[in-house]
């Protein structure tokens, strides 16, 4: 991988999400720049900052995160570094699940609580309305059409651009359409955890934007394939393990995450890591175990 080019998300290609935004395939998680647990505020507030802007510096121009991050930390803080927001910027949340503490979720799918997280994220975004909102994960105590139907009629009502879902099988994703159109899916994804091929194959089918969350696999270990081909291409493991995804289907927008301006760097650099076609079919030929099925 040539070290002179300079690094741009612009090297990734672009994906029109929802028919009328258009952004460039890799974007920027922003789970990571809250405390431990995914609670609180950071430990370095300034680095989360600088991240958060050296990102869409180097040509990031979609943002995720969710109202549970902090809770509501990563929203302020994603408007703290950016806004007034630059022109094309998507910044697609989530809502859905409430925060008891550090390390905990607990599903939250109600008609009710929807609307109010939207409520908050549109505030802590200092947004009139959502581009990309996300249910976050369906919940077994709520009907899973009154919780799609809910954020249908906040779209109806102009506080939501597109609807989208995450942590959801195929099945959701075809009821949810019979409701709303759906834009995006965002479901655990990566090239050592492809569960979800079924999904992204019928996301690509329809034209439905697949964010894939955790997208390097765990932390930044490496698939002994991953190791060697990185050898070869002089790259690091986890640049070709986002090059995999952003070859894997047009629809992928992976969403690295980080709370450093040095790694933030590092994993934008993967979108000029253009893997050849032998080297891709090799990777997609190795066997991966399902997550469950690992220890």
């Amino acid at each position: 991988m040539s070290t002179t080019r300079a690094i741009s998300a612009d090297a990734a290609g672009t994906f029109t999400i929802g028919g009328d935004l258009t952004v460039n395939r890799l974007g920027y998680g922003a789970m990571r720049i809250t405390g431990p647990g995914i609670w609180g505020p950071p430990a370095d507030k300034p680095a989360a900052l600088a991240t958060l802007r050296r990102a869409v510096e180097l040509g990031v121009n979609l943002i995720d995160t969710a109202d549970s991050y902090g809770p509501g930390i990563s929203e302020e803080l994603i408007a703290e570094a950016l806004y007034p927001y630059p022109a094309g910027l998507v910044i697609a949340t989530k809502g859905g699940w409430e925060r008891p503490g550090p390390g905990q979720w607990t599903h939250n799918g109600s008609p009710k609580h929807l609307a109010q997280a939207l409520e908050g994220s549109l505030k802590r975004l200092r947004l009139y309305r959502i581009d990309v909102h996300h249910f976050h994960a369906p919940d077994n105590a709520v009907s899973f059409e009154a919780s799609v139907e809910a954020l249908a009629k906040l779209r109806e009502q102009g506080k939501i651009r597109h609807v989208a879902l995450s942590n959801v099988t195929r099945e959701h994703i075809e009821r949810a359409r019979r409701i709303v159109p759906i834009a995006a899916v965002q479901n655990r994804y990566s090239f050592a955890d492809r569960e979800y091929d079924f999904v992204v194959d019928y996301c690509e089918k329809n034209g439905i934007a697949f964010l894939p969350w955790a997208p390097m696999g765990q932390a930044r270990k490496a698939h002994e394939a991953i190791e060697k081909v990185a050898k070869e291409l002089k790259a690091a493991p986890f640049q070709v393990a986002l090059a995999w995804l952003l070859k894997r289907s047009k629809v992928i927008l992976p969403i690295p995450g980080t709370s450093s301006p040095v790694h933030v760097e590092e994993n934008i650099a993967a979108a000029a890591l253009e893997l050849p076609q032998a080297v891709y079919e090799e990777l997609s030929a190795v066997s991966v175990p399902p997550a469950s099925l690992r220890g």
